[in-house]
């Protein structure tokens, strides 16, 4: 190439641009990495957070069954004691 050709872009510059566009990639994906980090940091807080939500609904609905399964047997208690004692009957006579 010669100056009458236009600029002339020496090895060493044409050099320097392509390290400038690959450290610019670099940081891009830098930068998008760092993204779905926070992301992912702040899905796992989400379903942590909903994972115990869950968790004291179930010990919520368990205790409520255990409370039920108690009331049914003192209801059934109850009916137990109202009703008559069997009687013999002798048909013997």
């Amino acid at each position: 190439m010669t100056a009458a050709d236009g600029p002339i872009q020496t090895l060493a510059s044409a050099g320097h641009c392509r390290e400038e566009k690959i450290a610019a990639t670099l940081l891009k994906e830098h930068k998008k990495v760092e993204q779905l980090e926070a992301t992912i940091a702040q899905e796992q807080k989400d379903f942590q957070s909903t994972a115990a939500e869950r968790q004291k609904e179930i010990q919520t609905l368990t205790a409520s069954l255990k409370e039920q399964a108690s009331q049914i047997q003192k209801a059934s208690d109850r009916v137990e004691l109202n009703q008559p004692a069997p009687q013999v009957v002798d048909n013997h006579q």
